[in-house]
Parts: structure tokens; C-alpha cells; sequence
């Protein structure tokens, strides 16, 4: 894990330190080796079968780099595959999309693909690791010029339920949060979490928002009052993307 790309992030805590007691053994690395290719291909397979992708509000992306070299990605986590797939095709602008992933073995693979694709990997747990992931989300987003993705809502739910990460670390950072959501025309939702994988040759469009700066101090009912209007924000997008296809 010592051999990251540019971009990649040390942190050598999330590596010595994680909730399981599995180890990385010989056979499971070279599992993970041969893995990492066939996922990748499956991934870029579906990527290039999209029949057409149209974005709205890049212009907004643009307008906040402008103004600072990262960024706070944010997009439900059933909208992973699409606006992941856009934020790394941005890099030729400067910006470097990362994303957390879990500190354990099963997270490496992960991990793996992440890098394999261009983007950073900030190694933590939002769960049990919270305080810490935003401490290195801070750092990824303010010292290595990342623009760390956070999925509000989190792979565990509940759905559509925006937690409160990225505000704090807008309020912290300084740096906007980029509200996002994508549609498809034709698409499977995953029963446990209504993860969006759009059909083969589906038309997808991908809506961004205006860029969100959090005041930097704020109390409780704020706090509260300003989740629930980034939630509303993601919900307009997304219908903006829907009524677009």
C-alpha cells in the first residue's frame, strides 16, 4: 500500500489500525490482483455502453474551481456509478476526486479499483471511524488539493437521509460543497439499497448544481435546517436530470 499513484493519500494510521482481525495473506492479494482487472473491465464495459450522456450545470463545476483548487462532491450514494465516472473525467481541469474507503482487507480491493481508475483513496470509516475521516478529509480537501466525494446518505443508509459530513466540512474547509445526481432512461435499482446501474445502452444525464458554501459558524437548528435544504437540492437535481432524458 505504500506504492500510490500521485494523488493518493498516506495514512498510515487507517492502515495499522482497522475493526477485523483478517490479515492481507499472499493468496488474498493475489485474488485481489486478478479481481481488480475483471471488475475494472465489467466497470468500463457499462461506462461505454451508455447511448448518450449529457450534463447540465457544468458551468457550476467550472465557476468552483475557480475559486479554489478543491472541491466537496456531493450525490446520493445510489448515484455512484455515473457521477463518479464524470467527476474523474474532470481531472484534465485540475480536479482530483477521491473517495473513503474502508480500512480493512475487504476494503483494499476497493481501494485498488479506485486508484486503478485516476482517483485518490482516503483510507477511513465513516461508521466507526468518523471523527478521523473527516480529520483526513480535511487534509485530502485543504493540503493535497483532493475534492474528497462524500454520499451523504452512506452504502448504509438510511436512504436519502442527509447526514451531516459534508456541511461540517464545508464549514471547516471553506470549500463549497457541488451538489449532484444523475437519471437514466432505463435502469436496475438494486433491491437493498436502490443502487442505480442504468441498462445497457441506456441515455443517462447528469445535473450539477450551484456550488453551496456553509457559513462558517452555525448552531444546531442551522445545522439542521441546512441538511435538510441540501437534500431538497440533490432531490431537485436529480428530477431536473429525470424531466432532461
Amino acid at each position: 500500500m505504500s506504492a500510490d499513484p500521485p494523488g493518493g493519500l498516506r495514512n498510515t494510521l487507517y492502515r495499522s489500525q482497522t475493526r477485523s482481525a483478517r490479515r492481507m495473506t499472499p493468496a488474498r492479494r493475489l485474488l485481489y490482483a486478478l479481481a481488480v482487472p475483471l471488475g475494472l473491465g465489467l466497470i468500463r464495459l457499462w461506462w461505454r455502453s451508455a447511448r448518450s450522456v449529457r450534463v447540465l450545470g457544468a458551468e457550476h463545476l467550472h465557476a468552483a474551481l475557480a475559486r479554489a483548487p478543491s472541491l466537496i462532491p456531493c450525490y446520493w450514494h445510489q448515484h455512484q456509478l455515473y457521477c463518479g465516472k464524470y467527476l474523474l473525467a474532470q481531472r484534465p481541469l485540475g480536479l482530483a476526486p477521491g473517495w473513503l474507503i474502508s480500512p480493512s482487507v475487504d476494503g483494499e480491493l476497493g481501494a485498488m479499483l479506485v486508484r486503478r481508475v485516476g482517483g485518490a483513496v482516503i483510507r477511513g470509516s465513516s461508521t466507526h471511524t468518523g471523527a478521523r475521516a473527516l480529520r483526513d478529509y480535511y487534509q485530502a480537501l485543504v493540503k493535497e488539493q483532493v475534492s474528497p466525494v462524500i454520499t451523504p446518505d452512506g452504502p448504509r443508509g438510511p436512504r436519502f437521509q442527509f447526514k451531516p459530513g459534508a456541511l461540517l466540512l464545508s464549514q471547516m474547509s471553506g470549500r463549497p460543497i457541488l451538489p449532484m445526481a444523475y437519471a437514466a432512461s432505463r435502469a436496475w435499482r438494486i433491491k437493498w439499497d436502490k443502487f442505480v446501474i442504468p441498462w445497457p445502452f441506456a441515455r443517462i444525464v447528469i445535473a450539477i448544481g450551484e456550488p453551496y458554501y456553509v457559513p462558517r459558524v452555525t448552531d444546531p437548528a442551522l445545522l439542521e435546517r441546512l441538511q435538510g435544504e441540501l437534500a431538497a437540492r440533490l432531490h431537485a437535481l436529480y428530477r431536473q436530470a429525470r424531466a432532461a432524458l
